[in-house]
């Protein structure tokens, strides 16, 4: 098996996410323009996140007790981990609801989508709290970038922020400069500088 670091939950969350907020949201559109097709469509949203969503929380359980972690980023992920199962326990009702009905050929009511957005309230809470794990605590990191000045695109990360075009030109008397024949002349000097290194006054 392919190792993916910490493990395979960042990979199937995005898939329970997608397809159930898919899900939801055709239920809603479909209390609003009544279409056969939207509420099938998001069945089958609903059945087939389901499903990924077991296997969603198996490698997040797994991820609890094997991600190392601080005293801190410990209390986070309890707090992830107690909002999933909540989160899970809600879609269980909904998913047989929506079967239930299903075979009996009725239609889900307004009471059915109800359910189905307080559900879809906890996982957005819970897939932002899984993202505070990330960003916020560093958990399943295995380094960070060494922050360096470098410029791409157009644009320059660290360093001095700043190019030739931040620089003040100024002209006329305050600042002349010219290059003639390896010597500099500046406005103001009476010396010109060789390149042999004799000055010359003028």
């Amino acid at each position: 098996m392919i190792e993916i670091i910490p493990n395979w939950h960042p990979v199937f969350v995005h898939f329970t996410v997608a397809l159930l907020s898919v899900s939801l949201g055709l239920f809603v559109v479909s209390r609003l323009v009544n279409c056969d097709q939207a509420v099938l469509v998001a069945k089958w949203n609903l059945w087939i996140g389901s499903a990924i969503t077991l296997i969603t929380v198996a490698a997040g359980l797994y991820a609890y007790n094997t991600v190392a972690h601080d005293t801190p980023s410990h209390e986070a992920m309890t707090e992830h981990r107690n909002l999933a199962l909540f989160t899970v326990a809600l879609l269980i009702p909904v998913l047989v609801w929506s079967v239930i009905s299903h075979r009996k050929g009725r239609a889900l009511g307004l009471a059915f989508v109800g359910l189905f957005v307080l559900q879809g309230a906890l996982l957005a809470s819970t897939a932002w709290h899984g993202g505070e794990l990330v960003y916020r605590y560093g958990l399943g990191v295995m380094s960070l970038p060494k922050v360096d000045s470098h410029d791409h695109a157009g644009h320059s990360h660290g360093g001095d922020e700043h190019d030739d075009h931040d620089h003040e030109h100024v002209d006329g008397d305050e600042h002349a400069a010219a290059d003639m024949d390896g010597g500099v002349i500046s406005e103001g000097d009476d010396h010109h500088h060789d390149e042999d290194g004799h000055d010359h006054e003028h």
